[in-house]
């Protein structure tokens, strides 16, 4: 099979597209035939020796961690052959999504309602298990409170958007004015350009924020909470930063590593089915053209998800 491999830590140009052997099935595992792979930061961040590049063991690695495909080979699993599957798997060891086949292990994946796109799908598993982990598992996000979204329009910010709304939160989210529009159809019921407004100007009295910028701008978000709010903070090279900041400011703020979770990729993918929530597409690439994704990745401005294509 063809697949994205690197051999030694770097930028995109160490990212080889070769020929690789299948993968072999473990006890527990389905063989699936990608249909895409989402790509995200931790993808690249990895691949340049920072990210989970502590994790994965010896070199050569291949990328990825969410994916979704056909399954080949069902093993001994609830899956049958030809079901159209999606997961974020075995995060933040290897997976080896990169691939025109992987190894999954069918408890960290779910069946595609057929009304969901499968190449957008393959985009949805890990931006949309943050967005409901941060929500709901450690913002305990109720009906009826106040949510401010730094970051709004990104992956994982514009599916937290949907999902706190379709959940009866009010919504406030932080974005360049050039998102506004897409944020607004999407359910934003305020919005703040972080370019020329201040944060704390136009937010006060905050539940839960969720923070998928990190850094600076994270901690100028703090006083925007109430006393009892939580922030939870995304990105994982400024959460001690963060946490320290709240510390200071006796402020709660929580870390996440997204875990996978199969029951909660059901809920999420009969939510897009039922057209509740909607996964923007920023661009798909096919595998070979890896390179043009992680660069567009690693500018920090997608609006939405980029995927992989097999």
């Amino acid at each position: 099979m063809k697949a994205i491999r690197i051999h030694q830590f770097g930028g995109p140009e160490v990212l080889a597209y070769e020929d690789v052997p299948k993968p072999e099935l473990n006890n527990g595992e389905v063989l699936v035939k990608t249909t895409a792979a989402g790509v995200n930061p931790i993808d690249w961040k990895t691949c340049s020796g920072g990210g989970a590049s502590g994790f994965i063991g010896d070199l050569p690695f291949i990328p990825g961690w969410e994916f979704s495909g056909v399954i080949e080979d069902p093993g001994n699993s609830q899956f049958a052959a030809g079901d159209s599957v999606f997961g974020l798997i075995n995060f933040p060891q290897r997976a080896g999504c990169y691939a025109e086949y992987i190894a999954a292990p069918a408890e960290q994946i779910a069946k595609l309602p057929d009304a969901v796109d499968p190449e957008l799908a393959g985009g949805l598993a890990t931006a949309g298990l943050t967005a409901w982990q941060a929500l709901f598992d450690k913002g305990n996000l109720q009906k009826n409170q106040q949510v401010l979204i730094l970051g709004a329009a990104g992956g994982v910010g514009h599916l937290a958007v949907q999902i706190a709304k379709w959940a009866g939160a009010h919504v406030t989210g932080t974005a360049s004015v050039h998102n506004h529009e897409f944020l607004a159809e999407l359910g934003c019921d305020h919005l703040i350009d972080y370019h020329n407004e201040d944060i704390n100007d136009h937010a006060a009295e905050m539940d839960l924020i969720i923070d998928c910028v990190g850094g600076e701008t994270g901690i100028q978000a703090l006083p925007c909470l109430k006393p009892d709010g939580v922030l939870v903070t995304l990105p994982s090279v400024t959460k001690d930063k963060l946490i320290a900041a709240g510390d200071a400011q006796r402020r709660r703020v929580e870390t996440i590593l997204c875990q996978s979770n199969a029951d909660q990729l059901v809920k999420i993918a009969q939510l897009v089915a039922d057209e509740k929530l909607h996964l923007h597409m920023a661009d798909s690439y096919p595998a070979e053209a890896v390179e043009d994704a992680f660069h567009l990745s690693a500018e920090g401005h997608v609006c939405g998800k980029l995927v992989l294509t097999f």
